[in-house]
């Protein structure tokens, strides 16, 4: 399917959702739970991300009825993303370590602690590349899937993609040193 052909077929899916049409929202949950789980865990724990995913689409149904232009559903649901992090990290205690990032399924201790290293590398990184990189690295979202599924411009994913790249690399060497 391309981008067009998607984007079609979100707005199909959104109406039907706002008509009440669960299955409908179930398809949006599963095409788009990835974005929202990459996005709360450039920001938050990973130990903490599972259930906010839950509660973001539990706000986008209650509210689905309210977005207007059911082609920009990519963007809004992001940022209903966007700000449950950031209020939970509001919520959070200011001495609360967020080092937890990584699940650990499948890895030994190594890999783990390399994975740890790797994702506090990443939180350092400015907004847009920190989310944009976990999309890609973490999500295993590619760019076009990244800029579709978030309304960011195929250009803006592509550039926070690359210099994010660079950052992270010149960020991990000093630390290899």
């Amino acid at each position: 399917m391309n981008g067009m052909e998607a984007q079609e077929g979100d707005v199909a899916m959104v109406r039907a959702a706002q008509a009440g049409d669960e299955r409908a929202f179930e398809a949006l949950y599963r095409r788009y739970a990835r974005v929202v789980h990459g996005i709360l865990l450039s920001r938050l724990p990973a130990s903490e991300v599972e259930d906010l995913v839950q509660e973001v689409f539990l706000t986008a149904l209650n509210k689905l009825k309210s977005l207007r232009e059911p082609a920009a559903f990519p963007g809004w649901i992001a940022s209903i993303a966007r700000n449950r992090a950031t209020d939970h990290l509001r919520s959070m205690p200011a001495e609360e370590e967020i080092d937890d990032r990584i699940p650990a399924r499948g890895a030994d201790a190594s890999d783990r602690a390399e994975a740890r290293r790797a994702m506090a590398a990443i939180q350092a990184l400015p907004d847009a590349y920190r989310e944009t990189l976990t999309l890609r690295l973490v999500e295993g979202l590619t760019g076009p899937e990244i800029a579709e599924r978030t309304g960011l411009a195929h250009g803006s994913v592509r550039v926070n993609l690359h210099r994010g790249m660079q950052i992270l690399r010149e960020v991990l060497q000093k630390e290899a040193r």
